[in-house]
């Protein structure tokens, strides 16, 4: 019930330009939360119920607000709702909402011109296409450098990843390397069972072509019991041209207010909004699952996770450059830095020590690290209660 002012406290006389949003998923083991419902599923879990988790940060991935819906909205919904809350909210001149392409579509996108906000997202392979065919954009421009197109009122900002690129090739060998090898073992199977059906064999490679998307490049063919796999260059060529190419869609057209590549990093900060789903839900606050049944109290739980959230980021603010970490990493030979900062202060517990009818309780002392850490983040340790 508390959620919106404590939301307008937090961030009370801050005037935001520049929004990322994103949404997540958050599944159920159980059949009667009151806002689980079936939907698009981001965690994998098919015929589970789920909520839908929208979050809303600043450019710097400071989160501001947390909202969640039931588990059949989808994203633009969340996001038309999202746009409304920010034109009441906030007093900018000028606002920007960044927001993936499966998230900001055509729809959400005269809402937020509507609202007089501007927008950046990512178009698909198939407009991207499309914009090739009418010579809106060349192939040119995808290169490892960021280039631009301003078409009408639309600027679009190209690059492509060379690395993407060559995972895509490397993925694409590899899968033809499995159907190469079925394609050999049902030959083997074919020459040593002579009532083999061919048919049935080439149609077990096919099989496998299929479920691995690639029967759309390759030819299986039979010949007196011989299976083989041809690949089709031309369509392989036409398949893989836009590998590693992406096309960021922005209302930002004045390169003398934003320069392309400004754009280019905007979009890719969404990454700090994943990272928040991240340790939100799994790595490091690992509120899922949500043991509880009604609305509000799932509203609760998410809210709070939001909160704990902030204060991570602020911890691991307050500790940047500062000789504890230097500590931490040589302590902890796993990446996860942030994981080791809240091992470190989880560790500090409330406990009570029992002799006969009297109940001491203590506080336990805090490792030479955790000790740097709360000194770094000036906090004091409270004094245990009295003895019962």
């Amino acid at each position: 019930k508390r959620q919106t002012a404590i939301e307008n406290k937090l961030h009370k006389g801050r005037v935001e330009e520049v929004f990322l949003y994103d949404v997540t998923s958050c599944y159920f083991e159980g059949q009667h939360n009151e806002l689980a419902d079936y939907g698009y599923n981001r965690d994998g879990k098919k015929g589970k119920k789920q909520i839908v988790i929208g979050l809303l940060t600043d450019v710097e991935g400071e989160p501001l607000s947390i909202e969640v819906f039931k588990g059949n909205t989808a994203d633009p919904k969340t996001c038309k709702k999202k746009i409304e809350d920010i034109k009441t909210k906030y007093s900018a001149a000028s606002v920007t909402i960044i927001g993936d392409r499966g998230m900001i579509k055509g729809p959400q996108i005269d809402e937020t011109t509507k609202a007089g906000f501007n927008y950046i997202t990512s178009i698909t392979k198939p407009q991207m296409e499309k914009l090739l065919k009418e010579d809106v954009i060349q192939l040119s421009l995808f290169d490892e450098d960021v280039n631009e197109v301003i078409y009408g009122d639309v600027r679009y900002v190209v690059r492509r990843n060379r690395k993407r690129a060559e995972e895509l090739a490397k993925n694409r060998k590899e899968k033809l390397e499995k159907v190469i090898a079925k394609a050999k073992e049902r030959t083997i199977y074919l020459k040593e069972h002579k009532r083999a059906k061919e048919k049935v064999a080439c149609k077990c490679v096919l099989d496998l072509a299929k479920k691995l998307k690639i029967d759309n490049w390759i030819n299986i063919t039979i010949n007196e019991r011989v299976i083989s796999v041809q690949v089709c260059e031309d369509k392989l060529q036409e398949i893989s041209v836009l590998d590693g190419c992406y096309a960021i869609k922005t209302s930002l057209i004045d390169p003398k207010k934003v320069t392309a590549k400004q754009i280019h990093e905007r979009y890719k900060d969404l990454a700090l909004v994943e990272w928040a789903f991240r340790s939100i839900k799994t790595t490091i606050l690992e509120n899922r699952p949500i043991y509880h049944r009604l609305e509000e109290r799932t509203k609760a739980v998410c809210f709070i996770s939001m909160l704990a959230y902030k204060i991570i980021r602020y911890i691991v603010r307050e500790l940047a450059n500062k000789e504890v970490l230097q500590q931490i990493e040589a302590k902890e030979k796993n990446p996860s830095l942030v994981d080791e900062i809240v091992n470190e202060l989880d560790m500090i517990q409330e406990a009570t020590l029992t002799y006969e009818k009297l109940a001491i309780p203590i506080i336990l002392t805090p490792s030479p690290v955790a000790n740097d850490i709360l000194s770094v983040l000036n906090i004091q340790l409270p004094k245990p209660k009295k003895a019962a």
